[in-house]
């Protein structure tokens, strides 16, 4: 295993030599033998045959990768994964958490950090290496940290490829596309200036773009400013390459979301900072409007683990990881009922969404659209609440709700992803099928595809969700959907394979599909690939 930096060492196994199956089993023991011998070998009834080399129990603990539940399941039922194991590095510790430990070693985001940092995650978390591991465990689970990506964003597109490496395209008018020019680009082009940084993390705004290093540090260009007002109205200086966020470095970023009038980031420790948009108190600090200095976000999230973040329409989304289990908080403008507490107040400092206790409903995956939002649940339920125009709840109305409610429509469908745009929603499940509904414009929902002469009803609002049959028909396993989340710009959708591949439909004027319009064509209604490999 690899060192860390850190001074915490790691956890050390015993040689174990490799032999045929066969060689084991192949000699009888003798019959004397045998029955002298029993399942305890030479110690007395009641102790674990191997207590006496607890590195082969490690090694099958996280060989097998077993997540917090099982380890919690182990020492619950069995003392032997309860009492501490006397091994490096710490001799206190059960089996248990040190299998957790050594899992927790793995991450990218955790090697880095100093014992004190690390022993501070762990109190923050709850005081247990399960703990620690089940934080992480959810954050790749509902970010794709460490894969590759496509971000649909308001006229321009980012993809990032598994090994880091930032493609962007489409409109460029105030250098988001981090060229060093002004152009717009048609078709996907490799940001220069980011040689020899990976990328893990991708974030577009109207005009701007964020990225995230793997070592934590945060890149941005474009308008220079942190909050996204209307199309061109904030924002004077233009930022045509990655530029360094100075105000970031003291803080290891996993995540960025960009909303309208402010910018969110979340820490690898689980601490939400917002810039811009305080002046009244909204996200829990005072600040001026165009402050670029990050604030810790108050109240009830100060001690608690957030492992997502997702912003829409004046409004922020924070998926929480706690010790009895997973939560939302919302904070921001409830107009539309978008926060999800069963009224239309604005909420000036983070509040947990109730809701979900009542259905019993752990959320994994939380997604903001401008004006709606939307959870998966671990048991693949999924639940929107919002403004519901155009069906993009999809309830089979067009009623708002306040507070979440399940889609029944999909009860026989296990969710593992979900996506929210500008009156859109998509769903994918655990077969790799979408399913989408809500506003039907710019053919971004990928129905009817097959009208792509622009006539037809393929531009058709959708109350209930549909199956998109235009990308069942790829027979490739869709693992990620990103469309539009701006009430500005005609909306384009992305559909990342689990073999790489990256679709595009909906609105491509600017160049945001990546592909190539004929004649006077505007948009695209099937899912056509974009010639660019993101493994």
């Amino acid at each position: 295993m690899d060192a860390t930096t850190s001074g915490t060492p790691n956890i050390q196994y015993h040689n174990i030599t490799d032999q045929p199956i066969t060689s084991i089993v192949a000699t009888p023991l003798p019959t004397f033998q045998r029955q002298q011998r029993h399942c305890f070998g030479a110690s007395s009834p009641g102790e674990f045959p191997l207590s006496a080399n607890p590195s082969i129990v490690l090694h099958v603990l996280t060989a097998c990768n077993l997540d917090p539940q099982d380890l919690a399941k182990l020492e619950a039922t069995c003392s032997f994964f309860r009492q501490p194991a006397n091994f490096a590095p710490d001799f206190d510790l059960s089996l248990s958490e040190l299998a957790a430990l050594d899992m927790c070693q793995k991450r990218a985001i955790f090697k880095p950090m100093t014992t004190e940092q690390k022993q501070d995650l762990k109190q923050r978390c709850g005081g247990s290496w399960k703990l620690v591991l089940r934080f992480f465990l959810a954050g790749e689970a509902c970010c794709r940290r460490e894969k590759s990506q496509a971000i649909a964003g308001p006229g321009h597109s980012i993809a990032v490829t598994s090994k880091g490496v930032v493609y962007s395209f489409g409109s460029n008018n105030s250098g988001q596309l981090g060229h060093g020019t002004c152009e717009e680009e048609w078709r996907p082009r490799p940001i220069r200036a980011l040689q020899g940084i990976r990328i893990i993390q991708a974030a577009a705004g109207a005009g701007r773009t964020m990225l995230i290093s793997d070592s934590g540090k945060v890149y941005a260009f474009g308008k220079d400013s942190f909050g996204e007002a209307e199309y061109g109205v904030q924002g004077d200086k233009l930022v045509t390459t990655p530029q360094l966020v100075e105000s970031l470095k003291t803080i290891f970023v996993v995540q960025a979301a960009i909303g309208n009038f402010f910018t969110a980031v979340l820490s690898r420790e689980g601490r939400v900072y917002t810039f811009s948009w305080g002046s009244d108190v909204k996200l829990g600090h005072h600040t001026d409007p165009n402050d670029v200095e990050p604030h810790p976000l108050l109240g009830a999230l100060e001690h608690i683990t957030v492992v997502q973040i997702a912003a829409g329409y004046c409004y922020l989304l924070c998926l929480a990881c706690q010790p009895s289990g997973m939560s939302v908080y919302s904070v921001g403008c409830g107009l539309g009922g978008k926060l999800g507490h069963g009224t239309r107040t604005d909420e000036k400092q983070p509040r947990v969404i109730e809701q979900f206790q009542l259905l019993n409903l752990q959320p994994m995956v939380v997604a903001a659209g401008a004006w709606h939002a939307a959870v998966v649940g671990r048991d693949g339920r999924v639940c929107t609440w919002g403004w519901g125009r155009y069906g993009c709840l999809g309830h089979g109305n067009e009623e708002c709700e306040s507070v979440p409610k399940v889609v029944e429509a999909l009860s026989n469908v296990k969710a593992v992803h979900v996506a929210t745009g500008d009156y859109t929603t998509f769903v994918v499940s655990d077969t790799g099928d979408v399913y989408s509904f809500g506003c039907g414009e710019s053919a971004s929902l990928g129905h009817n595809a097959r009208n792509d002469d622009g006539q037809g009803n393929r531009h058709a609002n959708v109350l209930s969700p549909e199956l998109v049959t235009s990308l069942k028909d790829l027979n490739e396993r869709v693992v990620q959907i990103s469309l539009t989340n701006s009430i500005y710009w005609n909306a384009h959708t992305f559909a990342l394979t689990e073999s790489g591949k990256l679709y595009a439909f909906g609105a491509g004027d600017k160049g945001q599909l990546g592909i190539e319009l004929v004649a006077n064509q505007t948009e695209r209604g099937k899912p056509e690939r974009v010639d660019i490999d993101l493994n």
